[in-house]
């Protein structure tokens, strides 16, 4: 009990000295730019597909569950307010953060993790690069930014989704709808969730990278290291939704 007490507050120490060289490399470092436009295409426009997909069916089930209410009380007019607070606020950027977890922080943690064991890290060192500045510091960046843009484009597809399931399922007209969202949801409302999305993409990215830079051994290694990077991000996750909620509020 006792050394996995130590082991646990070693792996925090570390994961610490990374994030604050990660920093110091993102302010006084430079950045390649070519590496960085790679990174945004396969963190943004590759994941918008599934973005897009999983915003579509989070605004259908939030206006399916504001529906039932919606039908037992007569209450159309907040049917708007209910899915855009709801949406926005939370299950938006949740479930678009754990997808981004899912694909994106798994994938860097295993491509990295394979750059460990196979001893690429080791031989751009040899040539005098910096691994966090090369490696880590582009992915960083790419995945706050394209967290951030994904969820105001989710957001947009989510209130389409949610537009026409409560039209097709509860018989809200579409004015109605829109006219309940205008009125009741704030722009505070939509800044919230961006907020949240641009600390998940900061969690996802570290967690991942961490867990992938710091593999050590073969290939059962780099698979605990993706597996290791889905639950601790997922944990961050909900971990600053808490505390973002709590600020703002």
């Amino acid at each position: 009990m006792i050394n996995q007490i130590k082991q646990l507050l070693e792996n925090f120490g570390d994961f610490c000295l990374f994030i604050g060289r990660t920093l110091k490399a993102c302010v006084c470092g430079s950045w390649d730019r070519f590496e960085l436009l790679r990174i945004l295409y396969l963190v943004g426009v590759c994941s918008l597909p599934i973005i897009l997909a999983t915003a579509l069916f989070a605004g259908a089930i939030v206006a399916t569950q504001v529906g039932s209410y919606v039908t037992k009380y007569r209450a159309y007019e907040v049917v708007g307010w209910g899915f855009g607070f709801g949406t926005f606020r939370e299950l938006g950027p949740l479930l678009i953060g754990l997808m981004f977890s899912g694909r994106v922080g798994a994938h860097h943690a295993a491509e990295l993790g394979t750059m460990k064991v196979t001893e690429q890290i080791d031989a751009l060192r040899a040539l005098a690069i910096d691994p966090i500045e090369y490696l880590v510091v582009p992915r960083l960046v790419a995945m706050v930014v394209m967290m951030t843009l994904l969820n105001i484009i989710g957001d947009f597809c989510a209130l389409v989704g949610g537009m026409v399931t409560s039209y097709v399922l509860v018989g809200v007209d579409p004015y109605v709808f829109w006219n309940s969202f205008c009125e009741y949801v704030k722009l505070g409302d939509f800044l919230n969730g961006c907020a949240k999305a641009g600390c998940f993409g900061v969690c996802i990215a570290f967690v991942s990278c961490y867990m992938g830079m710091s593999v050590q051994g073969g290939a059962p290694a780099v698979g605990r290291a993706v597996n290791n990077s889905v639950v601790f991000s997922a944990v961050g996750i909900f971990a600053m939704d808490y505390g973002v909620t709590w600020l703002w509020n």
